[in-house]
């Protein structure tokens, strides 16, 4: 173990020994049976360069090894993790959240002063009961625009692989598989993010994880006002146990209401204010950073309620002709009957009425039968048979079943005569 001349000053009664380290999720790994190995005054703090105890774990599968690098006094000066000096709560390097918060670094950088502070700052601690921010963070304001939306809300695990295969690099590696470096080519060796240092990263000064980030919040999209100006509504999503009054007495500081609808089954809300300028106000500033009873609503531009259902009705009333084209090759509509061949099943209307209808139908009438023999049906009357049906009365036959002669009428009237 080598200890520089700095940290052989201390006593050792005010080196650092610790049972468990002060890490974010991301390094710890997603295994809840972790083992570390620990080490007693095994290694220097890389910003304080005083003796402390370190811990060495493997955070997953397939996963490089990885240790504390700074004290845990540092660590609760800028609430950073020991391992990888960002933010425990937001998960950004110190330069980003400082810059959001507009926080001025206060940690000394020479031997002395450094010595000197470090002991106030664990004087200071040793008071406190429960561990909170220190110095200015302890004072900042509530998290701004930039830390909301860059923010990270889940574990980033990826950033636990192990490094690149240097023999792989010069096409020598021979374990193939095997290997437990990963077999890709690195990065630029001009690009800024290949070269970091650990101290610029604590003391939040050019880190360039930091301005990449910064980079991408100033070139992230802006939500654009629609051309319609009479559109002054606002939707409102993520809307969960969140009252009317509540959305009333947020928006009311953009200008004046016209109406809050909620919608509970949809998680979400409208909310439509008197003039356009409010309108736009209110969506400049609430767009990404909206948060009510802590909770992150997202901010669009919309329709009321009413209006949608208005449309809607419309849409039904005057049909669909106008939202859907019609196919091409497909046969045209067969037209529908008129309204007096809706009603004649029996063919009980006139021949004229009959003939118009059937010059209608693609299909051609039957032929004509012969008239029928009345005779036999007045006979049939003085022995008490059923009067003839009305279609047979008519001049003429238009169905091969209304022949009596088809269906041996004749014949059975024969013999009742003799």
């Amino acid at each position: 173990m080598s200890i520089s001349l700095l940290s052989n000053t201390y006593n050792r009664q005010n080196w650092e020994d610790s049972e468990f380290p002060i890490l974010c999720q991301t390094c710890l790994g997603d295994n809840p049976y972790i083992r570390m190995m620990k080490e007693r005054y095994g290694q220097e703090c890389k910003i304080c360069n005083r003796p402390f105890t370190i811990f060495r774990w493997c955070p997953g599968a397939r996963m490089r090894f990885k240790k504390t690098e700074i004290c845990q006094t540092c660590s609760k000066v800028k609430n950073v993790c020991q391992t990888c000096l960002l933010d425990l709560e937001y998960g950004l390097p110190v330069q980003v959240r400082d810059e959001a918060l507009q926080i001025t670094d206060s940690v000394p950088k020479s031997h002395v002063n450094k010595e000197y502070f470090t002991q106030n700052v664990e004087g200071e601690m040793a008071l406190d009961q429960q561990p909170q921010p220190y110095g200015q963070l302890a004072k900042a304001q509530p998290p701004s625009d930039v830390l909301m939306k860059l923010a990270r809300s889940a574990p980033y695990y990826k950033r636990n692989q192990p490094h690149i295969c240097s023999f792989y690099v010069k096409g020598e590696c021979k374990r193939g598989e095997e290997c437990p470096y990963r077999h890709e080519k690195p990065s630029d060796p001009d690009d800024p993010l290949s070269t970091q240092n650990i101290r610029d990263r604590f003391y939040g000064i050019n880190d360039p994880v930091a301005e990449k980030l910064l980079s991408r919040y100033k070139e992230a999209p802006q939500l654009e006002a629609p051309e319609d100006k009479t559109v002054t509504t606002l939707y409102i999503g993520n809307v969960i146990d969140i009252d009317e009054q509540q959305l009333r007495d947020h928006f009311y500081q953009y200008g004046e209401i016209r109406s809050v609808t909620v919608v509970p089954k949809q998680s979400c809300a409208f909310v439509q204010f008197t003039q356009r300028d409010a309108a736009e106000r209110a969506a400049k500033e609430t767009f990404n950073k909206l948060v009510i009873d802590g909770k992150r609503l997202s901010v669009k531009w919309g329709k009321p309620p009413s209006a949608q259902a208005s449309s809607g009705r419309a849409g039904e009333a005057g049909g669909y002709e106008s939202n859907y084209e019609l196919v091409p090759g497909l046969p045209s509509v067969v037209p529908m009957p008129s309204s007096e061949s809706k009603t004649d099943f029996f063919g009980l209307s006139s021949s004229s009425n009959m003939a118009a209808s059937t010059a209608s139908n693609t299909f051609l009438p039957p032929p004509p039968m012969p008239p029928p023999d009345l005779g036999d049906y007045t006979s049939s009357l003085s022995y008490g048979h059923m009067p003839p049906p009305l279609s047979l009365r008519t001049s003429s036959i238009h169905y091969p079943s209304q022949d009596p002669s088809r269906v041996g009428s004749t014949a059975s009237h024969g013999k009742a005569n003799e």
